[in-house]
C-alpha cells in the first residue's frame, strides 16, 4: 500500500516487458512496466526512456485548441485556474460546450471548483489511483482493444501488473471513494475525446516519471492519442519551456529532441556545422549538476535566468555548494540571491519587453516578442553576452541573421548583377524619375533579368520611396508602390537629375 512518498519509490530496473504505440510518423514509444518492483511492493510501477515521453508528449498533446474539442478532461496536480489562465480559459470554453472534467489534488483548488468531481488524493498515491482506473476499465470491457491491438504490445503482462489494484485497495491507499474512482474511470474509457493535463504536482516528486509513465499507459489503454481533441498534455512551468526544449536545452538532446547518444546522423550534421565535435555523451540535469558540485567534479558554473537559491530544494545545501565554485558567473536582470554569491555579474535584459525573440507555447506555437523599451544602460540582451563571450574564447559566431539585421539591400538578378559588373554588397546609385538613393547590392537567385527589388521597410537605411511612384488607383486609392522603372550606376557615375546622389543632398 501506498502511504507517503518513500514507499512510493520505483528505482530497479531489471527484467521488464515493453508495451509500445506509433507515436505519429515517428519511433514507437515504449513503456515497460517493471517486474521486480511489482514483485517486491505490488504490480504497476513503470518507467521509461526520457526520449519516448518526449516523443509522446510533443506529437499528442493538443492543449489550447483540442481543449474546447475534448468531451472528458483529467487534471492531475495542476491549478491551471490560477497557473495557466489563458489555457484555463480554453478549458472552460469545453465545459460549457458539455466537456466533464475532474480534478485530481491533494488541495480543492481554484481550478477544482469548475469540476464535475473533486479526488482529493493522499499525497504521493497517483500510481495506485492510476492503476485502479486501468483495472476498472479492463474488467468493464472499456479497454480499446483496437487499439491496443494495432498499436502496443505487452498489453497482457500490463493487464496482470494492475490486477492487485483493486477499486477497495486505492480507496485505501488515496483516500478518495471507489464510486468516485470508478465514475472517473469508465467517463474516461467511454468519451471520444479524453486528455490528461498535469504540471508539477506529478512531476515534482522522487518517483516523478513513474507518475507520468502511469498516465501515459491509461491513454495507450484507451487509445486516447494521436488523435483530435485526444491526448496528453503536460502543461509548461514556465512560458519558453517548449521552446528551450525544441532548441535543444536539454541534457540529452540536440535542437529539434534529436538524441545526443544515439542519433549518429544528427550529431554528424550538428559537428559540421560547428566545426567541432560533440561528445556522444548526455550532459547533467540540473540536480546531478550539484552533485557533481558536492564531488568536486564541477567546480565553474555560468547561470543564465536562474535563482536557484530561491527554487532549489535544500536551500542551505545549495548556497554551500555555489559559494564553494571555484569561477562562478550569474546572466540575470536582478542582483539575486544566487547572484549576489557569483564572482561575476553579467547585467542581461528583460526579455519580455526589452528585447527581440521568439516564445513558443505548449502547442508549437511561434510567438514574435517585440522590443517595448529600451534597457537600463550596461545591460546587454542574452544572446548577445553569449555569443560575445564566444568571440572572446576565439570563436566569433556573428550576429541568429533576422529581418532586423540585415541591411535593406537592392536585390539584382545573377545576370543583371554580372552585365553591370556589380559585386554582393557593393553601394550603389538607383534612380527614378523623381531622384535617386543609394542601396548596397544583393545577388538573388530568385529574380529573373531585368527586374529588381527592394522593400520599403527601413527608411533608416534605404528611403526606397523616393523612387516610388505617386500615381493611384482611381477605385481603390492605392499608389503604385509596386511597378517602378529605375536605373542603377556605379557612384561615380552622375546621377540622371544633374548630378548629387542622395547622400550628397543629404550632406553625408
Amino acid at each position: 500500500m501506498i502511504q507517503a512518498l518513500p514507499s512510493a519509490s520505483i528505482r530497479t530496473r531489471s527484467r521488464s516487458t515493453t508495451v509500445s504505440m506509433p507515436a505519429g510518423s515517428g519511433s514507437p514509444v515504449s513503456i515497460q512496466a517493471n517486474a521486480e518492483a511489482a514483485s517486491r511492493r505490488g504490480p504497476g510501477a513503470l518507467s521509461v526512456e526520457a526520449l519516448s515521453v518526449a516523443a509522446l508528449s510533443a506529437r499528442t498533446a493538443m492543449p489550447s485548441i483540442a481543449a474546447q474539442a475534448a468531451r472528458g478532461a483529467g487534471r492531475r496536480g495542476s491549478n491551471a485556474r490560477e497557473a495557466h489562465p489563458i489555457f484555463f480559459h480554453h478549458v472552460l470554453k469545453g465545459i460549457r460546450n458539455g466537456a466533464r472534467m475532474y480534478a485530481v489534488d491533494p488541495r480543492r483548488t481554484t481550478s477544482a471548483q469548475w469540476a464535475d468531481a473533486w479526488l482529493g488524493i493522499h499525497v504521493g498515491s497517483d500510481i495506485s489511483l492510476a492503476n485502479a482506473i486501468a483495472r476498472e476499465i479492463i474488467h468493464a470491457g472499456l479497454a480499446n482493444e483496437a487499439f491496443i491491438g494495432n498499436g502496443t504490445t505487452g498489453y497482457e503482462a500490463y493487464a496482470a501488473s494492475v490486477e492487485p489494484y483493486t477499486l477497495d485497495r486505492a480507496e485505501r491507499d488515496t483516500g478518495v471513494p471507489a464510486g468516485l474512482i470508478r465514475q472517473l474511470a469508465h467517463d474516461y474509457a467511454r468519451a471520444d475525446r479524453a486528455q490528461i493535463c498535469w504540471t508539477l504536482g506529478i512531476t515534482e516528486h522522487h518517483n516523478a516519471a513513474d507518475n507520468v509513465f502511469a498516465l501515459i499507459n491509461l491513454a495507450l489503454l484507451t487509445g486516447h492519442v494521436g488523435r483530435y481533441g485526444s491526448g496528453l498534455v503536460p502543461l509548461r512551468g514556465q512560458n519558453n519551456v517548449q521552446g528551450g526544449g525544441d532548441m535543444g536545452a536539454i541534457p540529452n538532446k540536440l535542437t529539434g529532441f534529436q538524441d545526443i547518444e544515439t542519433n549518429l546522423a544528427a550529431r554528424a550534421r550538428f559537428e559540421a556545422v560547428y566545426g567541432a565535435p560533440i561528445p556522444p555523451k548526455k550532459g547533467w540535469h540540473l540536480s546531478q549538476m550539484f552533485e557533481a558540485m558536492e564531488d568536486g567534479e564541477l567546480t565553474a558554473c555560468y547561470i543564465i535566468g536562474e535563482n536557484p537559491l530561491r527554487s532549489e530544494a535544500d536551500t542551505g545545501r545549495a548556497r554551500k555548494l555555489l559559494g564553494g565554485l571555484e569561477h562562478f558567473v550569474v546572466q540575470d536582470i536582478f542582483l539575486t540571491d544566487t547572484a549576489k554569491l557569483a564572482h561575476v555579474v553579467l547585467p542581461a535584459t528583460a526579455t519580455w519587453c526589452e528585447a527581440e525573440g521568439t516564445v513558443t507555447n505548449s502547442e508549437r506555437r511561434v510567438q514574435r516578442v517585440r522590443k517595448a523599451i529600451e534597457p537600463p544602460a550596461g545591460a546587454r540582451d542574452d544572446i548577445e553576452i553569449i555569443c560575445e563571450i564566444a568571440r572572446r574564447l576565439g570563436a566569433d559566431w556573428g550576429q541568429y541573421t533576422t529581418p532586423l539585421r540585415r541591411p535593406e539591400t537592392l536585390n539584382l538578378s545573377p545576370e543583371d548583377a554580372s552585365r553591370l559588373g556589380f559585386a554582393e554588397g557593393e553601394t550603389v546609385r538607383v534612380s527614378s524619375r523623381r531622384g535617386s538613393i543609394e542601396a548596397p547590392v544583393h545577388v538573388d537567385e530568385i529574380l529573373r533579368a531585368g527586374l529588381a527589388f527592394m522593400t520599403l521597410h527601413f527608411p533608416e537605411q534605404v528611403e526606397t520611396n523616393i523612387l516610388t511612384l505617386d500615381t493611384w488607383d482611381p477605385k481603390s486609392g492605392t499608389a503604385e508602390f509596386k511597378a517602378t522603372a529605375i536605373r542603377v550606376d556605379k557612384l561615380d557615375v552622375i546621377a540622371p537629375d544633374g548630378g548629387q546622389s542622395q547622400r550628397a543632398k543629404a550632406g553625408g
